[in-house]
């Protein structure tokens, strides 16, 4: 049975290296003619610089994070760290997940590091300092920690109470999970910037026009202060109901014209009127159904756990086994659907940009933020389909311009 995890973990570790190859390579693509005027020369070759030193640190850091996985898999290291938390099955489930995660956070904060403060800063893009950085490292190793072992609770408590049933609650369980973590993103993102009112004047007049002229409403227009971390712009649709609220990076309203904007603007109200969260929502809740299903497979394993050192089934490493072995070969397959109907979304999103008038401001818009968050002009389309949550800017201005063809 080890033998067979370890390879297939091993597998999983040389498909995402592959992928990762793919697209490191993909920066010799040659650039679409709709979207050459992005970069000049000059620019272009610092993005593949750029490009070329991210893609080189995530392979590094995947092989290096994978290695030291596979030692404590093969030293059984987590049953060594479970036993210091004695026989009761929720404390032993704990202790294999702190023992993971503190590893895992430990590992990354070099890479982070490395990513943020050298290659970020090196580029012009960084403007955290080092206070905010390990800062939001803290936050983040607590969050993710919490999560974890929130999860982990909730399969160890319902596999106890209801045996195989287990997988009818856990199930249900995750599927609220998500919703609420939909529900409560404004609040938590609220923990490491500061969002503000869009500022009364001419361009929140032409916004509120825009939502008013579909009947619609939001709780808030708001500013948030990206510039703190990245001089990278963007925008966001959150939240849906009364909590409805859209986001404007303070950096893209730095960067933009008011009618690129309101083109932006118009982008995200696309969102809201074609009802893209809860949709997504639906979806991310049937990718909870088969989490439950690979939890449920593995703690029907009995011959896992002694292979790995523990005397039974253990919940944490249960929880740790699907992570790592199950769901990166899986999910995978489930991830493109998502990604399909999210790309399809942005398509429609652009779109009612272009019904509302705005179809040449998107496109300059959509160049100008390749270019401020030195996006890939030209990624694989393997790649594309398997990850990208957004299609290239390529193929959005071809969709965009042909739409305005059709309006006019």
């Amino acid at each position: 049975m080890k033998l067979w995890i370890l390879i297939i973990f091993a597998v999983a570790t040389l498909l995402r290296v592959a992928l990762h190859l793919v697209h490191y390579r993909s920066a010799k693509n040659p650039v679409p003619e709709n979207v050459a005027d992005v970069y000049d020369t000059e620019t272009y070759l610092r993005w593949q610089r750029y490009f070329g030193e991210g893609g080189r640190l995530a392979m590094i850091e995947t092989l290096v994070s994978s290695a030291i996985m596979a030692l404590l898999l093969i030293f059984d290291v987590h049953a060594v760290f479970a036993s210091w938390f004695g026989q009761n099955p929720v404390a032993t489930a704990v202790g294999v997940v702190l023992c993971q995660i503190v590893v895992e956070w430990v590992c990354s904060i070099p890479f982070n590091y490395i990513s943020t403060m050298k290659i970020e800063e090196k580029y012009g893009f960084n403007r955290s300092t080092l206070g905010t950085f390990i800062k939001d490292e803290i936050l983040g190793f607590f969050m993710s920690g919490i999560v974890s072992l929130l999860i982990v609770l909730v399969l160890c408590g319902s596999h106890l109470w209801l045996g195989n049933w287990m997988i009818l609650l856990f199930a249900g369980v995750m599927c609220v999970f998500v919703v609420v973590m939909n529900l409560i993103f404004p609040l938590l993102s609220r923990l490491q910037n500061k969002f503000t009112p869009l500022p009364d004047g001419a361009l929140r007049d032409k916004l509120t026009a825009l939502l008013t002229g579909h009947g619609y409403t939001v709780k808030a227009i708001e500013v948030m202060d990206g510039s703190r971390r990245s001089s990278k712009s963007n925008a966001f649709f959150s939240g849906f109901g009364k909590q409805k609220r859209i986001v404007l990076y303070d950096t893209l309203l730095e960067s933009m014209d008011e009618d690129e904007i309101c083109a932006v603007f118009a982008h995200e109200l696309g969102h809201g009127l074609h009802h893209d969260i809860p949709k997504l929502l639906l979806m991310n809740c049937g990718n909870m159904v088969l989490i439950a299903l690979l939890a449920w497979g593995a703690i029907s394993l009995p011959a896992l756990y002694p292979a790995f050192g523990f005397d039974g089934v253990n919940y944490g490493f249960a929880f740790l086994i699907l992570g790592s072995v199950g769901m990166p070969l899986i999910s995978q397959l489930y991830g493109m659907l998502i990604n399909a109907v999210s790309r399809s979304a942005e398509y429609k999103a652009d779109a009612q940009a272009v019904e509302e008038g705005y179809g040449e401001s998107l496109v300059s818009g959509l160049k100008k933020l390749s270019r401020e968050n030195f996006s890939h002009l030209s990624p694989s389309k393997l790649v594309v389909v398997l990850e990208y949550s957004h299609p290239p800017v390529s193929a959005r201005v071809e969709a965009i311009e042909a739409r305005m063809d059709k309006k006019a």
